[in-house]
């Protein structure tokens, strides 16, 4: 065998130790869910055949000629009997597209199926596509809302500015997409989703309106909408159902992660918030549940953050963020949590229904000043005392 031919057997059997990398969960959690031990796809999972020209004439030093740089914000669902993520893969170009991994468990042994997809653009094509909620819908499809994102051509000196509509395709195989009109707003949109069910014979939107690209400026909150035609939607009336408070998680920004969950009690929702700090923008997730008669009215939500970045999570690309937009809800109640951490790599976190819904109705609200916080927590205290009495 030759050098290269030897070398090319050493990455393959790297790579592949990776792949069967046997994942643990982390001792000591908040007893809400379970973290494990390593992220479930990293940059270094992608296939090889993605990376590496494989030609010894063309490629003699077996480098990779097309590097990855990122694997993060994944939409996910269960699919013949595997755990599938659709995950936003960057390359060393600041280029996202979307790739399909799937795993047996859920929590590690993913790999990615053998091509990336093949997005269809919409009439103006995006310079950039991301972060896509994944909604099987009871009109049959399975539906793929992500943000589009191009320049800002009304500042045409200004390379930075841009603009955030939603894509929309659907797909019955997860292979071949259909590629939709994208939503039409008054407002910029970088975080809709898709709700699941049909609400008085009308698509319905999660959306999060904000007046530029970063900021939300007049945007309140999780917002909304329904819509007539998903082939052709748009926003006519929007309100917003969970709105952003100062000196929270969610202060600068707030939006929907993956569609919410059906439970008996209600809608459960996993949400990202968003605040300021020295260090930059913030990002944490968290929770809270909407009636099953209305999804627009809340009626649980815990006070301060569900889940952080923690330890190596901290670190990567865009440092302390946790986003989250793809879960999936088992048949024996077991929720699987799809994070990534810094905009670098993929997670996951595992609960179960109960534990989630008991999370959302039995954790205190925020009370939104310090009086009240330590008051809430003066309550558990002589609860406690008095149960140990």
């Amino acid at each position: 065998m030759s050098e290269f031919k030897d070398k090319i057997a050493a990455l393959r059997k790297h790579h592949e130790e990776l792949l069967n990398r046997k994942n643990e969960p982390l001792a000591w959690g908040n007893g809400i869910y379970e973290k494990y031990k390593n992220p479930i796809i990293t940059a270094e999972h992608t296939p090889l055949e993605w990376r590496y020209d494989f030609n010894e004439q063309d490629n003699p030093y077996l480098m990779q000629r097309i590097m990855m740089n990122a694997t993060l914000n994944a939409g996910a669902i269960k699919w013949q009997c595997k755990y599938v993520v659709v995950v936003r893969v960057e390359g060393a170009d600041r280029k996202s597209f979307f790739a399909v991994a799937e795993s047996p468990n859920g929590v590690d042994n993913f790999r990615f199926w053998p091509e990336p997809i093949t997005m269809p653009d919409d009439v103006v094509p995006a310079t950039n596509i991301y972060d896509m909620r994944l909604t099987a819908h009871e009109d049959g499809w399975i539906y793929g809302v992500f943000c589009a994102e191009r320049h800002d051509d009304t500042c045409p000196g200004d390379l930075s500015a841009a603009t955030a509509t939603a894509g929309i395709a659907r797909t019955r195989d997860l292979k071949t997409w259909e590629r939709l009109p994208d939503l039409k707003s008054k407002s910029q949109q970088r975080n809709v989703v898709l709700h699941p069910e049909f609400v008085n014979g009308k698509y319905a939107f999660y959306t999060r309106p904000q007046d530029g690209f970063i900021d939300a400026g007049s945007g309140g909150g999780i917002g909304w909408a329904l819509v007539d035609d998903i082939t052709h939607a748009e926003i006519v009336d929007e309100k917003i159902i969970n709105a952003r408070h100062y000196h929270t998680i969610m202060e600068v920004k707030n939006g929907e992660g993956p569609h919410p969950i059906k439970t008996p009690q209600g809608w459960l929702h996993l949400a990202h918030g968003v605040r300021g700090c020295a260090s930059g923008l913030r990002y944490v997730l968290y929770m809270y549940m909407t009636a099953l008669d209305d999804p627009t009215r809340v009626i649980a939500q815990p006070g301060g953050y569900f889940l952080v970045p923690e330890g190596d999570e901290y670190i990567g690309d865009v440092m302390n963020v946790a986003f989250s937009n793809g879960w999936i809800a088992d048949e024996d109640g077991r929720v699987f949590i799809y994070y990534a951490s810094s905009d670098t790599r993929l997670h996951v976190a595992t609960s179960t229904i109960d534990r989630l819904v008991d999370y959302c109705m039995n954790t205190p609200q925020d009370g939104l000043t310090t009086t009240a916080s330590v008051e809430t927590i003066k309550r558990l205290i002589e609860k406690n005392r008095l149960t140990n009495k």
